[in-house]
């Protein structure tokens, strides 16, 4: 087990903007797609009056996470155009928007750079042979595709999110093929803030027929991520996945610290809700936890950022240095 003279966890106090649920891929394992065009997109001024009543309550991440349309679909301009005026319009009513919406081009993610703090894409795992089972029917998750956005995200100078999803018929072995690979890229680059460690949890609408991940492996996997990855990448794993106190507190031991983004709904998870802040707090407190608010994108990453978003990120440490991100939000 890894040791820390820091116990602190951090949590990031989030909504997430759903631009529409349409997908052209297809996992076995997805409870959030909707096939192309039996899913509405979400309109600027439906989004407005959302985040207009989110103003105040203490969140400081709008969580941008979309479907993915087709790189050569006729509603691929619209759609990326759309993600860019949600994160646009956000920053404008105050927030910090962090979009993860699928494999972008190298100039579309050049374009989201000047309207997020930080960006993210999960790798899930680079073992080619998904793509005979869960990914048989998803284009986009060839691993070199997935791969080549934290490159293109570390020449960018994009902070970047990326993750695992643990339980879809990998290996141990592909597993730290996989970590290797993001430490690698991380050792280039320096992008790359967090690492979540994501157990399969089945839902009500996959077709993937599998047990959920054993979250009692995750302490194991954690200590194995943080001796492979570098000591400046923070691993993340959902408290919602890993619903037993013990459990989590031992991910924590191992040398996970942060929760990631904490909102009414995990809509990759429809049915796992987010715990409440007050249950966190009644978990962590009495095992000499301390659970902090952060922000979308993390200090070291900050001169990354335009000067108008270092004036937004600003204010927003300040916010948390005066303590008001330490109280739960009510929607």
């Amino acid at each position: 087990m890894a040791s820390s003279v820091s116990r602190t966890v951090t949590y990031s106090p989030a909504y997430t903007l759903v631009p529409t649920y349409e997908c052209f891929n297809r996992c076995a394992y997805c409870n959030f797609r909707f096939d192309p065009g039996k899913s509405s997109w979400l309109t600027l001024p439906d989004a407005e009056i959302l985040l207009k009543s989110l103003q105040n309550k203490g969140i400081c991440e709008i969580l941008i996470l979309s479907g993915e349309v087709h790189p050569r679909s006729s509603r691929r301009q619209a759609w990326f155009q759309l993600i860019y005026d949600l994160c646009q319009l956000a920053l404008s009513m105050g927030f910090l928007p962090h979009t993860n919406v699928g494999p972008l081009s190298f100039e579309e993610m050049a374009k989201l750079k000047n309207v997020n703090v930080s960006m993210g894409l999960m790798l899930e795992e680079l073992t080619p042979k998904l793509l005979n089972t869960v990914h048989k029917h998803a284009p986009s998750k060839i691993p070199e595709y997935r791969l080549q956005q934290l490159e293109w995200a570390g020449e960018l100078a994009i902070p970047f999110t990326t993750g695992l999803l643990l339980g879809i018929g990998e290996t141990s072995d592909d597993r730290c093929e996989t970590l290797e690979a993001i430490s690698h890229i991380h050792q280039n680059y320096h992008n790359i803030q967090e690492v979540i460690l994501q157990p399969h949890s089945p839902g009500s609408h996959q077709t993937f027929d599998a047990p959920p991940f054993d979250p009692h492996q995750l302490p194991e996997l954690i200590a194995k991520a943080r001796q492979i990855l570098p000591s400046d990448i923070t691993i993340q794993i959902p408290p919602n996945l890993v619903t037993e106190p013990s459990w989590l507190l031992a991910c924590l031991d191992a040398g996970a610290r942060d929760l990631g983004g904490i909102g009414p709904k995990d809509e990759v998870n429809p049915d796992y809700p987010h715990p409440e802040y007050q249950k966190l707090q009644q978990i962590l407190s009495p095992a000499g936890w301390q659970l902090v608010a952060r922000l979308p994108v993390y200090p070291q990453f900050d001169n990354w950022l335009s000067t108008e978003l270092q004036t937004n990120v600003k204010q927003w440490r300040n916010a948390i240095g005066a303590s008001s991100l330490s109280v739960p939000y009510h929607l």
